[in-house]
């Protein structure tokens, strides 16, 4: 019973791995964003004046439900990468990264936090960036597949601080209950 693995059951343990880690990172996504609220029906972010690059609504739940896919597939490829020297600290230093990317909603949308925010979105592409090169040093198609990710950082964050120049009181902005006529 010394036998190394097949291909094939190296290619489905991976697919197992990928169809755990996909759903969990989306799902989780999508459920710190609900949570704080994010998008274009959040009325605090209907008040503000966004920059001219400002894409539609839709564009930024395809856009994430896109990139948390590869990321998720990106992080699948290294839990599956048992024995590959710098697969702890990788695991480590993208749970962290992931778990920044999940509070910037939150401290956006949620908390109004604009310039904080930002920072964050730096902090969080540091950790990303860092992410990727040890990624690249176990796999490289995991590393390939947090480029995007690193792409959607940089934009995001002009975004964010384009934001906050337009937006000087945006953390102060109190809009006004929405009213109902019966």
């Amino acid at each position: 019973m010394n036998q190394i693995a097949s291909k094939s059951q190296l290619r489905m343990s991976l697919l197992r791995w990928i169809l755990f880690v996909v759903p969990i990172t989306i799902a989780l996504g999508f459920m710190f964003s609900q949570f704080a609220n994010s998008g274009e029906e959040n009325r605090w972010f209907q008040a503000l004046v966004k920059p001219s690059a400002q894409p539609p609504g839709w564009a930024f739940g395809a856009a994430w439900a896109i990139l948390y896919t590869m990321m998720g597939i990106a992080f699948a490829m290294i839990l599956h990468a048992r024995g590959a020297p710098l697969r702890g600290p990788a695991i480590i230093i993208y749970l962290v990264q992931y778990a920044l990317n999940l509070f910037w909603p939150i401290l956006f949308f949620g908390m109004h936090q604009v310039a904080a925010a930002f920072w964050l979105l730096i902090i969080i592409f540091v950790f990303a960036l860092g992410t990727t090169l040890v990624f690249g040093r176990i796999r490289k198609a995991a590393a390939w597949l947090m480029v995007p990710y690193l792409a959607w950082l940089c934009f995001a964050a002009s975004l964010n601080k384009e934001i906050e120049w337009l937006n000087p009181e945006a953390e102060t902005l109190v809009v006004p209950a929405a009213r109902t006529q019966i």
